[in-house]
């Protein structure tokens, strides 16, 4: 089946040049110019790929990434930020904000088709790992994760999680008393093509435990080595 790509930009040129060759590729592609049609389609078609500006009218670029990860129809599509902001604070905050990827403009066609099948193929190449490593729904007393909807309930309440902290916390309770680094935890949840910095991890477990409650005890820090999710309850 052809990969859905969702490309979203309020320049109709760059939209044109980028659908263009996706569809040569072979990808099924849908465009919208501003963020109200962007999340309208996204619902509807439910893209396995957003390409995404930041600067539009209207919603920007963030908002619209964080409203597609509350969205169950979209929480897991992968999502690339394609954009003219330069700061490393946009960068940070697009990725702590649950993008798979944040590049640059301008960028060739080819990079950028280059970049968007590795990150296909990282997350269905995911995806068939961690079938086979561990239950879509895992439960530790009265806290389930989902990992087929990505929900997280506590008490039979729902949180939520964006798509970074919930894939985080997934891995760490998918592997119980395994101790994992930072670059570790790094190069597995955002791959080895995005450049982020060790407080990245660092400030999506603190986000995690705070939301987890007191469960947020069960994910350990390993002092100078990086975190585990206990073996044991509370």
């Amino acid at each position: 089946m052809n990969k859905r790509i969702l490309v979203v930009d309020d320049e109709q040129d760059i939209v044109d040049l980028i659908s263009y060759n996706l569809r040569k590729e072979g990808y099924s592609v849908f465009t919208a110019t501003d963020g109200e049609t962007a999340l309208s389609l996204a619902a509807e078609q439910k893209p396995d790929l957003v390409i995404l500006d930041i600067m539009m009218p209207g919603y920007d670029g963030f908002e619209i990434c964080r409203l597609l990860r509350q969205i169950p129809a979209t929480a897991a599509a992968s999502i690339i930020f394609l954009t003219a902001k330069t700061g490393e604070i946009d960068q940070i905050l697009g990725l702590e904000l649950g993008a798979d990827d944040y590049i640059q403009k301008p960028v060739s066609p080819r990079v950028l088709v280059a970049r968007i099948k590795t990150i296909l193929r990282r997350s269905a190449e995911k995806i068939r790992t961690e079938t086979i490593a561990a239950p879509e729904i895992l439960r530790i007393d009265t806290l389930e994760i989902n990992r087929q909807n990505y929900t997280v309930k506590i008490d039979s309440d729902e949180s939520f999680f964006p798509k970074k902290e919930f894939e985080l916390l997934a891995f760490l309770a998918s592997n119980r008393g395994k101790v994992f680094p930072r670059e570790i935890l790094l190069r597995r949840i955002w791959g080895e093509s995005v450049y982020v910095v060790d407080r990245t991890v660092d400030v999506h477990i603190s986000k995690i435990r705070e939301k987890l409650g007191k469960y947020g005890a069960l994910i350990e820090t390993v002092k100078g080595v990086g975190y585990r999710f206990k073996e044991t309850g509370l």
